[in-house]
């Protein structure tokens, strides 16, 4: 019996000398002994192999969850759908997500669906919702999360997720920060060698379970108190599974350009295959380092360097207000960092940090805070820094440093600090993709609460909308391999992402001419225009815009 390591080496082997392309000859051979044995007929439609081909005019058939034929199929089957003047397109894959637990609090993955995404891909930035230490397990295992008994390992969140039932498919990375949590702790303390190992043991427990790799978030803690060395000594790990790291890099501003040669240099040294997460370079004074950064990728590339790259189609990033204080005042617990906030010498210290970080992206009026849960806070909910600062009589540092202790640190903003023009750069790349940054949520229910990024809703309509239709910065059918049969490539996943006889039946149909995002800034929970129909696992899951209430998802467990 081939071992998960063994299986992957081979598959991975196979299928770069397949290649993604998909001849006229194989969609003529695709086809079933007469269409009244299909599930699903659609008719018409503009199909997109997602290969980065033009379209072919035709139908499409779906039979027991997959694709079945395509070409010229007749009339007759179980259901049919008139997709005339539609682009027929496989499910799009979002490659980096924060959806982790919320599908098991919104089952039917409300604000991805309804932008197309059939595939989420969460444990990103070096967070993820396992594996837990023997002693953390021993704490929790009588205890319920979110309704399900607690797990460990990869595989009893995959169960709780398959238990529960959910709308769109899900996969995940280890995170790096986690592993290091179990095994140093939340301190910058230096790795010994037993604890490399144990992390290493751990990230191979997940990987043959069914993890597709290692995530790291250099910019938070625990994480980013790893050196190369023992990240090089981690992605050795996963090179060997062929998984795909992916990571948040050290430094996303004034250091980035330094920050990509490392996390080269990482994947050079360990041969894994790299995702750089969210690939930007914020404030102002750093827009201009984007040109070089990409030469460094193809030169990277040319040199035998397995790379590629995500970023969400807005000019503002999300995250905790915390990322500005300085590391070192991060280790420990959330309470640690409030104490050496509240201590008078430190916490002076730590505002003019702070003070210093929010004048490099511009200035606080570019940093809005986007969630509160003290009731004395909830004023400043929707707020810039300086609004709240104005309203608190506070100079903005110290207002910042007086939300982080009240709020026991967790405070979340969302800040304007990108280029449009890098944007439009990015994803005229041949190697880059999208991908949400965001997460699961939904305008109903306990997911329903703050302001959001609008990401969470709207990356992949925005994309398409935007950067496709509106500025042609490339055209549908590139558009399209970017959103599904890359991806794809990228995690491993070999029966998703093309619309390919016997692949699974991730389907979706959308208007080129209308698709577009509605959720903003201001109002982010609200679903987009244009993407009419989703399949998900050949399961009809939105039809006419609307869900059908079928939740036909599965955990994806590589290999």
């Amino acid at each position: 019996m081939l071992s998960r390591r063994t299986f992957l080496k081979t598959s991975a082997a196979a299928g770069a000398a397949l290649g993604l392309g998909i001849t006229p000859s194989l969609w003529a051979k695709a086809k079933v002994k007469g269409s009244a044995s299909l599930d699903v007929l659609i008719k018409n439609g503009l199909i997109y192999a997602g290969d980065g081909r033009a379209p072919i005019s035709g139908d499409l058939g779906i039979k027991d969850g997959k694709i079945a034929a395509i070409g010229n199929l007749g009339n007759a089957a179980n259901q049919v759908l008139d997709a005339a003047g539609r682009a027929v397109s496989p499910g799009f894959f979002d490659i980096h997500s924060h959806t982790n637990t919320n599908l098991l609090q919104c089952p039917p993955g409300d604000s991805k669906l309804y932008q197309g995404v059939t595939t989420d891909v969460g444990g990103t930035c070096g967070g993820s919702p396992f594996p837990y230490s023997d002693a953390e397990f021993a704490e929790q295992k009588d205890q319920l999360r979110f309704g399900y008994p607690s797990w460990q390992h990869i595989d009893g969140f995959y169960n709780a997720l398959e238990k529960n039932k959910i709308g769109i498919n899900y996969a995940s990375f280890t995170g790096q920060g986690q592993l290091r949590s179990i095994a140093v702790g939340r301190n910058a303390d230096q790795a010994t060698p037993d604890q490399i190992k144990l992390m290493k043991d751990l990230l191979a427990k997940q990987l043959e379970m069914g993890s597709i790799g290692m995530s790291s978030g250099l910019e938070y803690a625990p994480g980013s108190y790893a050196s190369d060395e023992e990240l090089i000594e981690l992605c050795k790990v996963v090179a060997e599974y062929n998984g795909l790291f992916c990571i948040h890099m050290r430094d996303e501003g004034d250091r980035v350009a330094e920050s990509l040669k490392d996390t080269i240099e990482i994947a050079r040294r360990s041969g894994v295959r790299l995702q750089i997460s969210h690939f930007k370079a914020a404030n102002p004074t750093n827009w201009h380092k984007m040109p070089i950064m990409l030469k460094t990728i193809d030169q990277a590339v040319a040199s035998g360097v397995d790379i590629a790259f995500d970023r969400y189609p807005y000019t503002a990033f999300s995250t905790g207000l915390s990322i500005f204080v300085p590391l070192e005042y991060l280790q420990g617990s959330n309470a640690d960092a409030v104490a050496r906030l509240q201590e008078s010498h430190k916490g002076k210290e730590i505002a003019r940090h702070l003070s210093s970080r929010i004048q490099g992206l511009g200035g606080p009026q570019n940093v809005i805070i986007t969630s509160c849960r003290q009731p004395e806070n909830l004023a400043y909910r929707g707020k810039s820094l300086q609004e709240g600062a104005q309203m608190a009589g506070m100079e903005f540092g110290a207002f910042a440093r007086h939300l982080l202790i009240s709020e026991n640190m967790r405070v979340s903003m969302i800040a304007f600090a990108m280029s449009e023009d890098n944007l439009q750069l990015l994803y005229a790349h041949r190697l880059s993709m999208p991908g949400s940054d965001g997460s699961v949520i939904s305008p109903q229910g306990p997911l329903s609460t703050g302001l959001p990024h609008p990401r969470s809703y709207g990356t992949f309509t925005r994309f398409l909308g935007t950067y496709v239709r509106e500025q042609k910065v490339i055209d549908l059918q590139t558009a399209i391999y970017k959103m599904t049969a890359l991806p794809a490539s990228r995690l491993g996943i070999k029966d998703r992402g093309l619309l390919i006889p016997g692949y699974q039946a991730d389907v979706v149909v959308f208007d080129p001419a209308t698709v577009r995002e509605l959720a903003t800034y201001v109002q982010p929970h609200q679903f987009n225009k244009g993407i009419e129909h989703v399949f998900v696992n050949g399961v009809w899951t939105v039809k006419n815009e609307q869900h059908t209430g079928a939740l036909a998802g599965s955990a994806i467990r590589l290999g």
